[in-house]
């Protein structure tokens, strides 16, 4: 779930920051594709690799929950309603890796075996 999760996200950084593989729509704040980005880009390689995996789907999360309040939220409550599943699904998808960490195939696993 982890590497999946990280794959598709980081495709969103990319989208917004390179317009690959598909531009972004004309009229989006620049906040939202100079801030949110970063966080998809990275934040995705990051969780992918499993590397700083716990504070990357933290901060990824967050991310989430804010994107799902400041552009779905203000147009109804329900996900179903505003077009928001995806934010709200990753949102609480990041929640549980950065609860559970890494796992075994991860970089985090490998640094910290190598540790002992």
């Amino acid at each position: 779930m982890r590497i999946i999760a990280g794959f598709l996200f980081l495709w969103h950084g990319a989208q917004k920051l390179f317009g690959f593989p598909t531009p972004m729509p004309a009229g989006v704040p620049a906040f939202i594709i100079y801030g949110a980005g970063p966080i998809e880009l990275v934040g995705g390689i990051l969780i992918m690799i499993g590397l700083f995996t716990r504070w990357a789907a933290f901060v990824a999360s967050g991310q989430m929950a804010v994107a799902y309040w400041m552009v779905h939220g203000t147009r109804a409550l329900l996900p179903i309603q505003n077009e928001g599943e995806l934010a709200a699904l990753y949102c609480f998808v990041f929640l549980f890796i950065a609860s559970q960490g890494g796992g075994i195939w991860s970089i985090d696993a490998v640094r910290e075996q190598s540790a002992e």
